[in-house]
C-alpha cells in the first residue's frame, strides 16, 4: 500500500471516529450546545493555553464534526486570530479576529474574519482528523498546516497544539518528510505530551 492510500485509509477511520466522538460530545448539551466531552476538552485547553497570555493565538472555526476550540479562544488574553487559504499550495495567513466578529466564508468551506490585521502566531490550535502519540497528525490532505507550521517554526519559536476528540487517535499516522509534529494535544481527557 503506498502512502497515498495508506492516509487515505486512516482518514477514512478518523473521520468515522470524529463523527462519533462529536455524536457523543453533543449529547447531553446545555444551553451552549456543548456536551460534557467538548466542555471538558475546552477548560482543558484553556488550561493549556493559559501561559500564553499575551502571545498571539492562533485558532479556527469548527467545521462539521471537528471539537470546537472557541469557548477557549475566547478567554485568551491576548491577540487572537484564524487562518486564511490564500493559495492552494501556500502557507496560512492569520487574519485577527475576537469573539463575534463577522466571518465570511472561505475557502474549503472555513469561515474567515471579514476584515482585520494579518498577524503572525507564537501558538496554534490546530484541527485534525487523527493523532498519535508521537505527536503526528492527519488532516485533509491539502498539506497546509504542515506548509505553515514549516515556515513559522523557521522564523522561530512556535508552539502547535492538536485539538481533538481522544477517540480520534490512531496507534500511528502514516507520515512523510514533509509532516510537522504537533507540540502538544489536548482533549477531554487532558494534555498528552508526544514521544517521538
Amino acid at each position: 500500500m503506498s502512502l497515498a492510500e495508506a492516509k487515505a485509509a486512516a482518514r477514512r477511520v478518523a473521520q468515522a471516529a470524529r463523527a462519533a466522538a462529536h455524536a457523543a460530545g453533543q449529547a447531553g448539551g446545555q444551553a451552549g450546545g456543548q456536551g460534557a466531552g467538548q466542555g471538558a476538552a475546552a477548560d482543558h485547553l484553556a488550561a493549556v493555553l493559559a501561559p500564553h497570555a499575551g502571545r498571539v493565538l492562533a485558532g479556527y472555526m469548527p467545521m462539521r464534526t471537528e471539537i470546537d476550540p472557541v469557548p477557549a479562544l475566547a478567554r485568551h488574553r491576548g491577540p487572537l486570530c484564524l487562518p486564511v487559504v490564500t493559495a492552494p499550495a501556500a502557507p496560512l495567513a492569520f487574519r485577527a479576529w475576537r469573539p463575534g466578529a463577522p466571518l465570511v466564508p472561505g475557502a474549503f468551506g472555513t469561515l474567515v474574519p471579514a476584515a482585520g490585521d494579518w498577524l503572525v502566531p507564537g501558538v496554534l490550535v490546530v484541527p485534525l482528523l487523527a493523532f498519535d502519540r508521537r505527536g503526528y497528525r492527519l488532516g485533509y490532505g491539502g498539506g497546509f498546516y504542515d506548509r505553515t507550521l514549516q515556515a513559522l517554526r523557521a522564523g522561530g519559536a512556535v508552539r502547535a497544539i492538536g485539538f481533538a476528540f481522544a477517540a480520534q487517535e490512531l496507534p500511528e499516522v502514516p507520515t512523510d518528510a514533509t509532516d510537522q509534529p504537533l507540540d502538544l494535544i489536548v482533549t477531554e481527557r487532558g494534555a498528552l505530551v508526544p514521544q517521538p
